[in-house]
């Protein structure tokens, strides 16, 4: 009978989900509409570009270059979508499309490039990802999978910052970044190639591209893999498959390498500001103090107007506990650039260290406005519960709970403190069962992330009056997170399971 459902609201799915592909004329399995792809990406670039370092501002020329050479490829698509294209912050060459056409490249993909051509093929592929509704297609093969309970996740972050989301920002991982199938990225290069193609570029920009992906892969570099090979892994095949669409293309075109390194002038004269700041943030990220504070100092050096170096050196002194330092430091990284989250939620905890509540309070909250994250919350947490407000403090506990990792098992023990002492069954489920001898037996588990003791149940009864009773009983000795304990009861199984948990106290 379950099959027959199963296979029942497949079929309703396929049947009502079919579409036809814009790009390929094929027909597909797609749930979402073009208006919801639109206003999902027009929701969640802004948070996107927040948890992958921000925009590229200072550069802003290469901005408005790659924008110009976006537009001129998207317009061939031929799929009216309102396309964005921003340049981010960030070392690991990567680039990626959000459903609805908002598309971003890092800037450590563009000073790998060698021409507009290839950056014209990079960003037709991200165009088409777009276009072909790539995303909406594996999003709706996962809803089909989720019918027979199979979960399916996307996790994705190639960034310091991506692992600090909370919550229901979490949507961000599902909406872009994904790893698309084989056919979904061969379907990019081909159509990209066109794309590029038909604004005047020289299609064989699209197989260099390639050739280039896969020298750097056989090279095994860390921050390529961690980056565009993670979503588009390279192959010889691709390379070959790109040589055979660009035989159906027409020869010739736009190269555009002295064009490309006029854009780049001034970004790759900043490169070793930049290598310096990863070198840093590298040995930070491995307790070399020392070679860190090197590095930061090195990048400010060379330029004194990026934000990130300033933050650097302020997560430097904030490890040594150097807190009045640390918030100097970040309040230089604000005054470069004020819309990033991290500087905020950086000095608020510094300033929380300090003491200094109100303003660390305020540099929290700011840094919440522009992306939510667990730190953030879990301090807003700390703060809250301090000056007395616990409704507060344990709104933004939960919220953290729910993120996982080292902060979620912090702040869900905060909130097993907190709600423990007036809920405790809340925290301690039972069932009831027979012994051999047919009494009631109760069972109790110990679900809340701290040790707890003194549990007590209450069995209802009916005396020989006929009026209801309740017994209590004490369960099991102290119970370790996970623990199940059991006691007789006493009175006769009756296929009920009259008991309620009373009391209970955690154990630190």
């Amino acid at each position: 009978m379950r099959k027959a459902v199963f296979l029942l609201l497949v079929s309703f799915a396929v049947t009502s989900g079919c579409s036809v592909n814009p790009v390929t004329g094929q027909r597909e399995l797609v749930f979402m509409s073009t208006a919801q792809e639109i206003e999902l990406g027009r929701q969640n670039y802004a948070p996107m570009q927040q948890s992958q370092g921000g925009q590229y501002d200072v550069d802003p020329e290469l901005t408005a270059y790659v924008q110009r050479v976006g537009s001129a490829v998207a317009a061939q698509s031929a799929v009216n979508l309102p396309y964005e294209f921003v340049v981010l912050n960030n070392s690991v060459p990567n680039a990626w499309a959000l459903p609805g056409g908002k598309i971003a490249i890092n800037r450590g993909l563009l000073t790998e490039l060698e021409s507009e051509a290839e950056l014209a093929a990079v960003l037709g592929h991200e165009a088409v990802h777009a276009a072909a509704r790539h995303t909406a297609q594996q999003q709706s093969r996962a809803m089909i999978m989720q019918v027979g309970v199979i979960g399916t996740a996307i996790a994705a972050s190639d960034s310091d910052y991506g692992n600090l989301i909370a919550g229901g920002a979490n949507v961000l991982a599902q909406a872009g970044l994904a790893k698309y199938g084989r056919d979904a990225e061969l379907e990019a290069d081909k159509y990209g190639m066109q794309y590029l193609s038909k604004a005047g570029y020289d299609p064989q920009g699209a197989v260099e591209l390639q050739q280039t992906f896969v020298r750097l892969s056989e090279g095994r570099r860390s921050d390529w893999l961690s980056g565009l090979f993670a979503s588009h892994p390279p192959s010889q095949a691709r390379v070959e498959a790109n040589r055979a669409t660009a035989a159906t293309l027409p020869a010739g075109g736009r190269a555009g390498k002295a064009e490309y390194a006029a854009a780049l002038a001034r970004t790759m004269k900043l490169k070793p500001a930049y290598d310096a700041y990863d070198e840093g943030r590298k040995a930070l990220a491995e307790d070399k103090i020392d070679a860190a504070l090197a590095g930061a100092s090195k990048a400010l050096n060379l330029f004194d107007g990026e934000a990130h170096f300033h933050a650097l050196r302020g997560d430097i002194r904030l490890v040594q506990k150097n807190y009045d330092w640390a918030a100097t430091n970040y309040t230089r990284a604000i005054e470069r650039r004020d819309d990033f989250f991290y500087y905020h939620l950086q000095r608020g905890i510094a300033r929380k260290q300090l003491g200094q509540r109100a303003t660390a309070t305020a540099d929290l909250e700011r840094s919440l406005e522009l992306l939510p994250t667990a730190p953030a919350h879990a301090a807003l947490g700390d703060l809250a519960k301090e000056r007395g407000d616990l409704q507060a403090a344990l709104q933004h506990y939960k919220v953290v709970a729910q993120s996982g990792g080292e902060y979620g098992k912090a702040a869900a023990i905060e909130v097993a403190r907190m709600e423990f002492p007036s809920n405790p069954s809340a925290y301690i489920p039972h069932a009831c069962s027979a012994d051999s001898q047919g009494m009631l037996v109760v069972s109790v588990r110990n679900d809340a992330p701290l040790a707890v003791a003194g549990v007590q149940v209450a069995v209802g009864y009916v005396d020989s009056a006929g009026r209801q009773q309740e017994r209590r009983l004490d369960v099991g000795r102290q119970l370790d997170p996970g623990e199940i304990a059991s006691a007789v009861t006493g009175f006769a199984a009756s296929g009920s399971c009259p008991v309620r948990v009373v009391a209970a106290q955690i154990r630190e």
